[in-house]
C-alpha cells in the first residue's frame, strides 16, 4: 500500500455508490463528512476527543462518543482500558447541543434504539469468585487484581437506566475462555451493540471470539458463533443485513494456524452458519488490522470498509473490486503515538434522510486549513 498518498487515491464514478461518508480521526478533535472527490462539505469540531465515532440520524442530528473527564472517571473506580469513553453527545447540524448522557464506564459502542432510548456498552467488574475461575490469558495480567467484562445499560433520553445487563452472570468462565495470548484484564472485551428489530442485542467479544444474541428478555445468549478452531480472530462490527445475514469485520489477529495475520470481512448466515461471502486483500498482506475497523454494505451490493490501524477507507465490489479509497490525512495522538486511525466509518446516500435541506458545501482541505484539531496534515 502507498503511504505516500492521502486522500482519495482511486475512484471509479459509474461503479461506487455515490453520497458522503462520516468519520473521526482517532486523537482529533473533528467529525468530517466527505464527498467522493475527498473534499469536506461538513465539519463537526468537538470539545472533547471522539473516542470512536459518529453516527449520522435520520433526524440529521449527530451522535456520537468522546472521552469524559479522566477525574470522575478515576473517581468512579473505571478502569483505564482501550476503548474508554465516558460521554456521549447528540448535536444538531449546526453543532448545538441537544442530548448528553455521562457514564465513566462506557467504552466502544452505543445505539440509539427506535423508542428514543440508548443501548450503552459499557464496563463492569467481574466478581472475584467469578474471575478465579475464568479461564485463558497471560498470567498475572489482571488489573492490579481486577478483571473487567461487557455490561449494557438501556438508558432514556433523561438519563434514567431502564436495563442491565452484565456477561459476567450468562457467560460461563470456562467455556468462554480468554484467547490465550491476551493479558486478563479484560474477559470479554465487548466492542459491538446493535439492537435488533425484536429488542435483541446482537454483539461481539473480541477476547473470546465471539459474536452473539442476547435475549432481552430472559438475558440469556440465544444464539452464538466463532468459537472453533480459526473461525474468527478477534473480531469487530457485527451487524444484521437486510437479508438477515450478518457483516463482520474479522480482524485476524492472534489467528490460529496462520503464519501471517491477516483481515478479511465475512457474510454469515446466522441459520446455516456458513460464511456466503468474504473479501480478503489483493494480495492478502494489503489488508490488515489488528484492531477496532469495520464495514457496512452499501444500498448498490458494494462493501465500504475501515480499515483502522491503515487509517484506510474503502470500497469494494462483490467481486472484492476497489472502487473508491481514500487515505486518512488527518493525525491525532492516542495511547499508542501518533497516528491516521479511524475506528469506523459510514456512507450516506444524497437521499438520506438525515441529509434532506442541509447545506453541502464542498471544500478542499486547505479552505479548512485552521478550522480542524489537527496540523499534521500529510502533503
Amino acid at each position: 500500500m502507498k503511504r505516500n498518498q492521502y486522500g482519495v487515491i482511486s475512484y471509479e464514478p459509474s461503479r461506487a455508490y455515490n453520497g458522503y461518508t462520516l468519520f473521526a480521526p482517532k486523537g482529533c478533535k473533528d467529525i468530517w463528512l466527505m464527498d467522493m472527490q475527498g473534499r469536506m462539505v461538513h465539519h463537526w469540531p468537538i470539545p472533547e476527543v471522539p473516542r470512536e465515532y459518529g453516527r449520522l440520524l435520520p433526524n440529521g442530528h449527530l451522535i456520537y462518543s468522546c472521552k469524559g473527564d479522566e477525574d470522575k472517571r478515576k473517581k468512579a473506580g473505571a478502569p483505564q482500558l482501550s476503548g474508554r469513553g465516558g460521554l456521549m453527545r447528540e448535536v444538531d447540524w449546526d453543532n448545538n447541543l441537544i442530548w448528553e448522557y455521562e457514564d465513566p464506564f462506557s467504552h466502544h459502542d452505543f445505539y440509539r434504539m427506535e423508542n428514543g432510548n440508548t443501548m450503552v456498552l459499557r464496563y463492569a467488574q467481574v466478581p472475584q469468585e467469578i474471575m478465579g475461575k475464568v479461564e485463558g490469558g497471560l498470567p498475572e495480567t489482571e488489573d492490579e487484581g481486577k478483571m473487567w467484562c461487557a455490561s449494557f445499560n438501556e438508558v432514556t433520553p433523561e438519563g434514567k437506566v431502564v436495563w442491565e445487563w452484565s456477561s459476567y452472570e450468562h457467560l460461563d468462565p470456562v467455556e468462554y475462555s480468554i484467547c490465550p495470548l491476551c493479558d486478563r484484564r479484560e474477559w470479554t472485551h465487548g466492542n459491538a451493540c446493535v439492537v435488533l428489530t425484536n429488542g435483541d442485542i446482537l454483539t461481539c467479544f473480541r477476547n473470546i471470539n465471539t459474536i452473539c444474541i442476547i435475549s432481552k428478555e430472559t438475558g440469556d445468549i440465544k444464539w452464538k458463533w466463532g468459537r472453533g478452531l480459526g473461525e474468527l480472530a478477534h473480531p469487530h462490527d457485527p451487524h444484521p443485513l437486510p437479508n438477515g445475514n450478518f457483516l463482520i469485520f474479522d480482524n485476524g489477529a492472534h489467528r490460529p494456524g496462520v503464519e501471517v495475520n491477516l483481515s478479511m470481512v465475512i457474510e454469515l448466515n446466522p441459520k446455516t452458519q456458513e460464511i456466503e461471502w468474504e473479501y480478503c486483500g489483493s494480495p492478502p498482506s494489503d489488508f490488515y488490522s489488528a484492531v477496532c475497523s469495520g464495514a457496512q454494505r452499501l444500498p448498490n451490493g458494494n462493501t465500504l470498509i475501515c480499515s483502522t490501524t491503515q487509517g484506510r477507507i474503502f470500497e469494494v465490489t462483490e467481486k472484492g473490486e476497489i472502487v473508491w479509497e481514500f487515505i486518512n490525512p488527518f493525525y491525532g495522538k492516542i495511547e499508542v503515538g501518533i497516528v491516521n486511525w479511524v475506528f469506523r466509518a459510514y456512507r450516506y446516500g444524497p437521499d438520506y434522510e438525515g441529509l434532506t435541506g442541509k447545506a453541502i458545501s464542498p471544500r478542499t482541505l486547505d479552505s479548512w486549513n485552521g478550522l480542524y484539531s489537527t496540523s499534521a496534515f500529510q502533503e
